[in-house]
C-alpha cells in the first residue's frame, strides 16, 4: 500500500471506532453511572476489585488494578485493587496441575470476601476461565462487572453490570473497554464527591 492509502485506511479505522464508540456509550451512559455507583459503595465499605481477562484484555485489568491502586491523578484515593493474569505462576501452575479454566477462579475463591467487586473482561463472552470467575464470584455474592463485545456470550447470565460493545472486531471491542475501565475510576471518585479534575 501506498502512504496514502495507509492514511486513509487509518482514518477510516478511526472513523468505525468512533462510531462504535458512540453508540456504545450514548446507549450505555445511565447503566455506566450505576455500576459507578455500586463500584464506588462497595469500595468506600471496604472492597476490593478483582480485575481479570485473558490477552490484550489481561493487559486492560492490569491498567484498570494501576488506576485505582496509584491515581494518575494526586487529588484521588487509592483503592486496592488486584490484577489476577499477573501472577503468572499460579495461572500455569494450575493450567498444568488442572486445568486453565480454572486458575483465576481459584484466586477468586481463595483471595475474594463478602463485599468485594470482580471486573471480567472477555471480548466474545465466552472466555472459560473468565466464566468460570464469575461463576465463583456470584457464589460468594460479590458485585460482578462484565465487559464484553458481539452479543455478550457467557456474560450476560453471570453480571451484575454488563457492558457489551456493539461490535464483532476485537480492536473496536477492546478500544471502547478502554475508555469505559477510564470513566469508571474517574465516576467512582465523582460519585464519592471527589473534586472533577479531569
Amino acid at each position: 500500500m501506498s502512504d496514502v492509502d495507509l492514511a486513509a485506511a487509518a482514518l477510516a479505522k478511526w472513523r468505525t471506532s468512533a462510531a462504535t464508540q458512540q453508540a456504545f456509550f450514548e446507549r450505555e451512559a445511565p447503566a455506566i453511572a450505576e455500576c459507578a455507583r455500586a463500584l464506588a459503595a462497595a469500595l468506600d465499605a471496604g472492597g476490593r476489585i478483582h480485575a481479570l481477562g485473558n490477552g490484550g484484555s489481561a493487559c486492560d485489568a492490569q491498567h484498570l488494578a494501576v488506576e485505582f491502586m496509584h491515581p494518575v491523578v494526586s487529588k484521588r484515593a487509592a483503592f486496592p485493587a488486584l490484577a489476577l493474569p499477573g501472577d503468572s505462576a499460579l495461572l500455569t501452575a494450575v493450567a498444568n496441575d488442572e486445568d486453565f479454566a480454572l486458575g483465576f477462579a481459584k484466586q477468586i475463591r481463595l483471595l475474594a470476601r463478602r463485599g468485594d467487586a470482580v471486573v471480567a473482561l472477555s471480548t466474545s463472552g465466552r472466555s472459560a476461565n473468565v466464566v468460570r470467575a464469575l461463576a465463583a464470584a456470584r457464589e460468594l455474592g460479590l458485585l460482578t462487572i462484565g465487559l464484553s463485545g458481539g452479543d455478550g456470550g457467557r456474560l450476560t447470565e453471570l453480571c451484575d453490570h454488563l457492558f457489551v460493545v456493539p461490535s464483532f472486531s476485537i480492536h473496536r471491542i477492546q478500544e471502547a473497554h478502554v475508555l469505559l475501565l477510564h470513566l469508571l475510576w474517574d465516576l467512582v471518585h465523582l460519585s464519592r464527591g471527589e473534586e472533577d479534575v479531569l
